[in-house]
Order: structure tokens, then C-alpha cells, then sequence
């Protein structure tokens, strides 16, 4: 039986996994549901998984090389309103498809764990919490997820929703793939008062409406229009009556580029900016950084042989030089390993394809399931195989 025949034929545990994943989604670091799940799923299929920080990880095989297959398995912070009969209800949602990447992991390994003699080399599995917050990776990495065994190359797969069908995957060679991000949190003080004698304080609220306008014309008359450059505030927080002007409030966004020097001057212009403002208007202003990524440039070499081996499976066609304005904490890897980073299509032809990731309506095709796990298998056989010492 080839790979993906193996991986068809357990298209209802993964779909199982996928779904106790989602039904129960967690988002941050702190993720014991699965945590928890996943060690026990791996325990039965033979392995041997321990903690690494808040996340999880395993190996397999012996020896060198050794190639890291990862996978995120947090959720968004938000209500999900997909429509979905094992729909999450705790206030949290898979609305990037992280559930899909654990539970392809998980069958990737059962499936890895049946042909262990075979394996030319160790395969190590890196079930990451907190992507969504740019803080997972960087939490494993710290407590030696790239290290006893060394990390000779890294693997990671994402799921795409939208119109596209399961049968594609996506790529990038050496280019830059997605933007980096810096998350930043502004906190204005200002000078409390009544409502009625705006006069006697110092609105927090009008400084924090100056910054975001300023903010936005940082992009449109500061940024090289020749480089990606992207930002976002998501939230503005302040005051609790509207009678009530509060002394304090703050604000949170990102930054995303794709051009170091723009990134450089763009984050220490987010600072100038909401200092002096809030200075003008007789408050104060002070900034900090909430996440900090590189953008993601996959390893040219690794990238070509990685969508060589998925050609060989036959199961999806290539679409090369993918980008996307996003952006990824599997960066943090790929800056200290090479790495490969590929998109799977994973969406729909009709109305259930109508939204993106982050969509609180968002559906993912479970079909896609036994690719993904045929993928992971086929690509860490083939790799091994090839750099065996």
C-alpha cells in the first residue's frame, strides 16, 4: 500500500483528532487540552513525547540527519459562527486551520512510527501552541525543541481555505514568502475629569484617535511604496462611562513588512510619533513590544527538493513563488535552521468557501487531511534518504 493509500485509510482518526481539536479549542501558551491530547495520541501510537515548554515533542528513527516536522495547534481568541456541528463554544475558534496542521502531525507520526526501522536519520515532531500570538516557537525554541537531538532542516505545513480545492500546494524558493511582524502596544495618560469640563483634563481618547490617524499616514507618506508595508490597529480600549473622561487608555496593532531598513524605521517611528503626540496634547505615551518575527524566507535548496518530493507523490499540483502579506512564527525557526514552509488548499467550490482565515465563518475540507499526512510522511522519508551520513 503506497503512502497516501496509508493515509486514506485513517482519514477517520485524523478527522476524529482534527475535530476534538477544534471542538475544544484553546489559543495562547497555555494550551493543557492539548497538550494533554496530543501526548496521549502519541503514547499510543508508540512514541515517546515529553513537554518541551508549552508545547510538545517527540522523535523518531536514530541518528543523523535529523529534519523537524512542525505544527501549530493554537486558536484565535474569537466566537466561532461556522456553522459547524462540533463548532468550538468556549470563545475561542480554529479559524486558521491549526486544528488541521496538529492532527495531520498526529498521523503523520502514527504513520512514521509504522516504518521507524526504515528511517535513514531521526525525525523530531514540534506540536507548537501560541502562532497566533508569535510566541510558541520562540517558547520552544528556548527550552531546546531545535537542540538533543541538533535540527538539521525543518518541514512545516498550513491549510488554505477559500475556493481553492484540496490538490495544490503552495511554495516559495529563497524568496521572501511572508512579511515580519512586530506587535506593539501604545499606553496613553492622559488627566481624568467630568465630561461636562473637558477643559480641566487631558483626554486620553483624543490623543489615541491623533495616533492612529498619524499611524496610518506613517504607511501612506513614510513608507517606500516599493516595499511591503503593512499596519494594522486592531484594538483601541479606554474610559467605561460616557460621562467620564478616563485617564488612561491603549491601543494594540501590528507592523508587517517585508524589507528590513523599512522595518527598521517604521518601528522606531511608531514610537516618535505616539510620544510627541501625546506630549502635544499634554499627556504621555509610551510603547511596547509585544512580538517581534522575521520575515519568512524559506531555504532555496531545501524548498526545491521539498516540492520535488510532493511532486513525486502526484496527489497535488504545484503552485510556486506564494506570498502572503501575513505573517508567521515559524520564522523564527527558519532564521536559525533551513526551513520549508508550504500551503496545502484545503477550501471549497460552493458557499462554503466564501471566507478567509480569521473569518469567524471560515470552514476548512477534511479531505484534505490524508494529503497533508501523506505529504509529512513522504517528504521526511525522501529527505532522510537523501542525507543520510
Amino acid at each position: 500500500m503506497d503512502i497516501y493509500s496509508e493515509a486514506k485509510a485513517i482519514k477517520d482518526e485524523a478527522i476524529e483528532n482534527r475535530r476534538f481539536f477544534h471542538k475544544n479549542a484553546e489559543a495562547g501558551l497555555d494550551m493543557p487540552a492539548a497538550q494533554e491530547y496530543v501526548i496521549n495520541r502519541l503514547n499510543e501510537y508508540g512514541l515517546k513525547p515529553e513537554k518541551c515548554g508549552h508545547g510538545v515533542t517527540a522523535l523518531l528513527g536514530r541518528g543523523t540527519p535529523v529534519l523537524l516536522l512542525r505544527a501549530d495547534m493554537d486558536a484565535l481568541p474569537m466566537e466561532e459562527m461556522s456553522g459547524e456541528e462540533f463548532a468550538c463554544t468556549n470563545g475561542n475558534a480554529h479559524a486558521c486551520g491549526h486544528d488541521f496542521h496538529a492532527a495531520m502531525l498526529l498521523g503523520a507520526a502514527k504513520l512514521l512510527k509504522e516504518r521507524e526501522s526504515e528511517l535513514k536519520g531521526t525525525v523530531k515532531f514540534m506540536f507548537q501552541p501560541a502562532e497566533e500570538t508569535f510566541e510558541g516557537s520562540r517558547d520552544m525554541i528556548e527550552n531546546g525543541i531545535l537542540e538533543n537531538p541538533h535540527v538539521d532542516a525543518a518541514l512545516a505545513f498550513h491549510v488554505a481555505p477559500g475556493k481553492m480545492l484540496p490538490g495544490l500546494f503552495m511554495y516559495n524558493s529563497g524568496k521572501v514568502m511572508m512579511n515580519s511582524v512586530d506587535g506593539f502596544r501604545i499606553d496613553i495618560r492622559g488627566k481624568g475629569g467630568h465630561g461636562a469640563y473637558p477643559n480641566l483634563s487631558v483626554d486620553p481618547l483624543r490623543i489615541a484617535v491623533r495616533i492612529y490617524t498619524e499611524l496610518e499616514a506613517l504607511i501612506a507618506r513614510e513608507a517606500n511604496p516599493e516595499k511591503t508595508c503593512v499596519l494594522t490597529v486592531g484594538q483601541i480600549h479606554g474610559g467605561n462611562a460616557a460621562n467620564i473622561i478616563p485617564d488612561s487608555a491603549f491601543m494594540e496593532g501590528t507592523l508587517r513588512t517585508n524589507d528590513k531598513e523599512e522595518r527598521e524605521k517604521l518601528v522606531r517611528r511608531i514610537a516618535e510619533v505616539s510620544q510627541e503626540i501625546a506630549a502635544l496634547c499634554g499627556g504621555s505615551a509610551s510603547v511596547t513590544k509585544l512580538s517581534d518575527v522575521p520575515p519568512l524566507v524559506c531555504d532555496s535548496e531545501l524548498t526545491e527538493k521539498m516540492a520535488g518530493y510532493m511532486n513525486e507523490l502526484g496527489i497535488a499540483r504545484p503552485v510556486p513563488d506564494m506570498k502572503a502579506n501575513a505573517s508567521e512564527d515559524f520564522a523564527s525557526v527558519a532564521e536559525r535552521v533551513p526551513s520549508v514552509f508550504m500551503y496545502l488548499s484545503a477550501g471549497f467550490d460552493d458557499e462554503r468557501g466564501d471566507y478567509s482565515a480569521h473569518n469567524p465563518k471560515v470552514r476548512f475540507n477534511e479531505d484534505v487531511l490524508p494529503l497533508g499526512i501523506a505529504a509529512l510522511v513522504h517528504c521526511a522519508v525522501r529527505w532522510l534518504e537523501d542525507n543520510r551520513r
